[in-house]
């Protein structure tokens, strides 16, 4: 377990636990929560810890702020996408898709890397995000290739017309690059990562070339990025501007990130499993509540289930106030 996990065990017994649930949750989570819809719920927490985690390696490793993560994550989805729909479902096209989609990705994330990693963070951010906002408009516009705002529908290999293989074949993939993602975190790479995130100038003194780690780290993330949106895309049998280039995703990765700890691959674990959870069933968990209380003054309302954005919103208050280093970060000290 300990070279599974490259050396970074939970080092708490309670995030040990929690680790153990959401894993196994998953696992059996279409013997243990039937239903179209939980699998579905369980399908996207497993996209999105890799998705989270490949921002994390970003954002709490080496310190680049980027907005421009949910266009390596639409790359992923309209690759496989518009090759399957324009070649047929076939394992070639598949594969052509996912094969173009991370050299796309790569060469803009390259590039990215080596024009703006160069200048300060808050005008690398601006940068990103501007490239963000012009592919989402080219994918809008291009509706030939891309649907436009309808997006494209397409179908897939024979062997994956079974929800039950398709969602395990997106878990095994998922678990897979995430441990490969701990293993670079934990490697000598790594660790150069978190010098340059703690002292970029003390890194250069030491010979490091901050420029080209930075640039391999923004390289890595579009990759595993890149791989979600496939993978999202394939569980979907489905792509889109509001399903995977949408700016409120980037929102929500973010919020994720916050919430289960910044710079620790286990933070995207939790957080991405909490704040999937809680936008899909908090809504639900409202109604019962707000039922529950009919007859009282003022609570019904509150609880109400079209105010869950609110209770989010207050939610996640709650957990940077409580753990400003995240969830994994108290657990862990």
């Amino acid at each position: 377990m300990n070279w599974l996990l490259s050396g970074d065990t939970p080092r708490s017994r309670v995030l040990s636990v929690l680790l153990l649930v959401i894993f196994v949750g998953l696992l059996l989570a279409p013997f243990v929560f039937p239903g179209t819809r939980s699998l579905s719920v369980a399908a996207k927490v497993a996209v999105f810890i890799l998705l989270v985690a490949s921002y994390d390696l970003l954002l709490g490793y080496t310190g680049i702020v980027s907005f421009a993560h949910t266009m390596f994550f639409g790359i992923g989805g309209y690759g496989v996408g518009i090759a399957s729909a324009k070649l047929g479902a076939t394992w070639g096209s598949l594969a052509l898709g996912v094969f173009l989609s991370l050299v796309v990705s790569l060469i803009l994330a390259l590039a990215i890397g080596l024009l703006s990693l160069r200048v300060r963070a808050i005008f690398f951010a601006m940068i990103t995000l501007a490239v963000a906002s012009f592919f989402q408009i080219l994918a809008s516009q291009l509706s030939d290739f891309t649907g436009g705002e309808d997006g494209i529908n397409f179908k897939l290999p024979a062997v994956l017309h079974n929800r039950l293989v398709c969602y395990y074949a997106v878990l095994a993939v998922a678990t897979l690059l995430f441990l490969l993602l701990l293993r670079v975190v934990n490697s000598p790479f790594g660790r150069v990562l978190l010098s340059i995130r703690e002292n970029e100038f003390r890194s250069e003194a030491l010979g490091y070339r901050t420029v080209a780690y930075r640039t391999v780290a923004n390289c890595l993330g579009a990759a595993a990025a890149t791989a979600a949106g496939v993978l999202y895309a394939l569980w979907l049998r489905y792509t889109g501007p509001d399903t995977t280039l949408s700016f409120n995703i980037m929102i929500d990765i973010l919020l994720m990130v916050v919430i289960g700890g910044m710079g620790t691959l286990y933070g995207a674990a939790v957080g991405a499993t909490l704040f999937v959870v809680a936008q899909n069933y908090l809504q639900d968990l409202m109604k019962l509540a707000s039922d529950a209380l009919q007859g009282l003054p003022l609570l019904p309302n509150l609880l109400h289930p079209d105010r869950w954005l609110l209770w989010l919103g207050v939610l996640f208050i709650v957990c940077v106030y409580y753990f400003p280093s995240g969830i994994v970060g108290r657990l862990r000290r």
